[in-house]
């Protein structure tokens, strides 16, 4: 099976039909802090220990810079791009499927390296990636990245499942009941590609090459499996902390899942775990982006080159439970240990379709559907 995560448009091409500007003035250094940074942040991804006190990444970086980290979570991908464009924050973990978004209406401003002083220790897998690089010009610093995986109870699966048909199909799981009810889906237009997936290794005469590029024979057969998928889910979930309250007291035995929900469940004893099914699977990529307008941009490079030092970015992987974008991480941290990379699936990145802004211009003739179409049409699902 091969995933073409990286082949999107070229960023010549992407630049072209986006009209981007990339001549924006760089930072040529980094001046006094302000004393504090703004961030819109995915939950989990910037602890200062009042969780799990050995999770702490921002006590440290707060004394040494006498910036303040403020933090506003945000559970979607639409969440974030809604809150940049409102203004006022510093910076954003943005997706794939955020990030380009957050490009083209220049809400965010490219990134001068050579102030990050570790740059060249990010994994060479993320350095130039399409979703956060534009003509050449880099709009952010890689954080982390993993795979969206599917979360299932141990006591009803006692073999991992091999296929996602358990939460797009009627069927009877092993305890001889249906999965009616006991399944979740994920609440975001970018979820679509989910079903493209596993639509590219059931159905292969529909041609789809890449989930992301759909055309409207292929997008309409995505939206017709995910009708189907509506009367089996018993609620679409964004917020990782009711997800995991849901497989603890409401019966939910299967959904796609992140890696944080499945570690915490986990550490709380619950008899859950995770995989990736035969078809492959979808993903994040995520980037910390600089607001065009950052009110606080000093400490945001300062916290821009702290977030990439080996020991922030083995604690997050240890506490999230995705891959460091920096390799040197996974060696010698003592929460992450030397198996946690291995463990958290370093080695998966080809066969990760990591998310990204679907446009209508593709390599299929005619063209592909856009997101705002995969933004109405699963907000219909949803709805029904």
């Amino acid at each position: 099976m091969t995933f073409m995560k990286t082949a999107i448009v070229s960023l010549t091409a992407l630049a072209a039909v986006t009209g981007l500007a990339t001549a924006q003035e760089m930072k040529k250094e980094i001046g006094p802090g302000e004393g504090q940074v703004d961030i819109v942040a995915w939950p989990g991804y910037i602890e200062r220990g009042e969780t799990d006190k050995n999770y702490d990444w921002v006590t440290s970086f707060e004394k040494e810079t006498g910036c303040k980290v403020n933090v506003k979570t945000a559970a979607t991908s639409d969440e974030m791009v809604t809150l940049m464009n409102q203004g006022g924050f510093d910076l954003v973990t943005a997706s794939g499927d955020a990030s380009l978004r957050l490009v083209a209406g220049k809400k965010v401003q490219p990134v001068n390296v050579e102030l990050i002083k570790d740059w060249s220790s990010v994994d060479d897998r993320l350095k130039d990636a399409p979703w956060h690089t534009v003509d050449g010009a880099h709009y952010g610093v890689p954080y982390q990245w993993g795979p969206n995986v599917l979360a299932y109870n141990t006591n009803i699966f006692k073999e991992a499942p091999k296929s996602w048909s358990i939460v797009f199909e009627e069927q009877n799981l092993p305890d001889g009941k249906s999965n009616k009810g006991r399944v979740q889906a994920f609440d975001g237009p970018i979820y679509v590609a989910d079903a493209a997936v596993y639509l590219m290794k059931t159905k292969p005469e529909l041609g789809i090459k890449n989930p992301y590029e759909l055309n409207q024979a292929q997008f309409d057969a995505a939206i017709t499996l995910l009708k189907g998928q509506r009367q089996l889910v018993g609620r679409y979930w964004h917020d990782a902390m009711v997800q995991i309250d849901d497989f603890k007291n409401e019966g939910v035995v299967a959904s796609s899942s992140w890696p944080f929900q499945v570690n915490l469940l986990q550490a709380d004893k619950q008899p859950v775990a995770s995989t990736v099914p035969e078809e492959g699977a979808t993903g994040w990529a995520d980037t910390t982006m600089l607001h065009a307008e950052a009110p606080h941009p000093n400490c945001a490079y300062m916290w821009m080159n702290h977030s990439i030092s080996p020991k922030v970015q083995g604690d997050l992987a240890a506490w999230f439970g995705s891959v460091p974008a920096v390799p040197a991480a996974c060696k010698g941290n003592a929460l992450l240990t030397d198996a946690g990379c291995a463990t958290n699936g370093f080695e998966n990145f080809e066969k990760i379709w990591f998310w990204r802004t679907p446009t209508s211009k593709c390599e299929a003739e005619g063209g592909c559907i856009p997101y705002s179409q995969w933004d109405k049409a699963y907000r219909e699902v949803m709805s029904q």
